[in-house]
């Protein structure tokens, strides 16, 4: 196995740090809360919003799995740049994703998510604690060496494809919460373009390796104002595959 493409790169617990979600990120974060979109049509749904892109054309190629590497390793890898980068991006907005201002994890205008916690029971969190939780779920998933094994001696644990796939359920909604509740302040940070490129990867990845369901990522009855909107654009647009 090529170690080129993550066998023997650094422990993740050194090199995977989660933003405190209540701490400030830094000089480039965002003071003050933006007013909230007063029309219906959600802003990243607006142009020029919802065409800006650091990436043009299509994310196929970006996607395909490179010759003579293992798909599991390649899955592996682009997770963990797609948690690390995620990750980077909701430490920035953090300071203004509160348990005041964000009481829910809402995805969408009629669309909040519920946690389970480790009894199986269902529980309404805020979005602060909501996000807090899958950040530190999926870092401890990274940092195990069972389910994400560093040495090329391992194999990868036959629970791999299922827990990447709730990994990915997670993440797409941190995702869908940011692109709801947060996008003014992304925009105030004008990183629009990194943020749209950052989640067509990751829906054009998690469609490739049959990550992600259709249905989560239409994931509300009024999908017309939600993430899938901009996942039916971008197939439009030829971002990503029909």
């Amino acid at each position: 196995m090529s170690s080129f493409f993550g066998r023997n790169r650094a422990p993740r617990s050194k090199s995977v740090t989660r933003k405190d979600s209540r701490s400030p990120s830094g000089p480039h974060a965002p003071s003050e809360p933006l007013p909230s979109n007063p029309i219906s049509r959600p802003l990243y749904l607006c142009q020029p919003f919802v065409d800006s892109a650091l990436v043009k054309g299509n994310f196929k190629l970006i996607v395909t799995l490179p010759r003579y590497v293992d798909e599991a390793e390649w899955v592996a890898v682009n997770i963990y740049d797609f948690y690390t980068n995620l990750n980077e991006f909701y430490g920035v907005i953090s300071e203004v994703c509160t348990q005041q201002s964000c009481p829910t994890m809402s995805g969408g205008p009629t669309l909040n998510y519920v946690w389970t916690n480790q009894d199986k029971k269902q529980i309404a969190l805020s979005a602060p604690a909501y996000i807090d939780s899958v950040m530190s779920s999926v870092q401890n998933l990274l940092e195990d060496e069972n389910i994400f094994p560093t040495k090329s001696s391992q194999n990868f644990h036959p629970s791999f494809p299922m827990t990447v796939k709730l990994v990915y359920r997670q993440l797409l909604r941190v995702f869908a919460h940011i692109y709801h509740a947060h996008y003014h302040h992304i925009l105030h940070l004008r990183t629009e373009p990194h943020f749209n490129s950052l989640f067509a990867h990751f829906l054009a990845f998690g469609r490739q390796y049959k990550l992600l369901d259709t249905r989560d990522i239409k994931g509300e009855p009024n999908a017309s104002v939600g993430v899938g909107a901009l996942w039916e654009r971008w197939k439009e647009t030829g971002i990503l595959e029909p």
